[in-house]
């Protein structure tokens, strides 16, 4: 018996988490004018729509920089 609960409270545990992670891919995704949008922008060879990994990367480090030196400011 205490098994079948242990399982059972499982299931559930697992139920919930699935809802979360289904609720959160919907608020995620983006309405269908815009996607539609941009994928006709990106067609017609305008792929600024999307951020190129680059720049991406180089923020990334930018703000990895920042907040080291934020740090080391901090410490006495």
């Amino acid at each position: 018996m205490r098994a079948a609960l242990s399982i059972l409270g499982l299931v559930v545990a697992f139920a919930f988490v699935m809802f979360l992670m289904k609720k959160q891919l919907v608020a995620l995704k983006p309405p269908a004018a815009a996607a539609s949008a941009t994928s006709g922008a990106t067609e017609a060879g305008g792929a600024a729509a999307l951020p190129r990994p680059d720049a991406v990367r180089l923020q990334v480090e930018s703000a990895l920089q920042q907040s080291a030196q934020k740090a080391s400011e901090a410490m006495p």
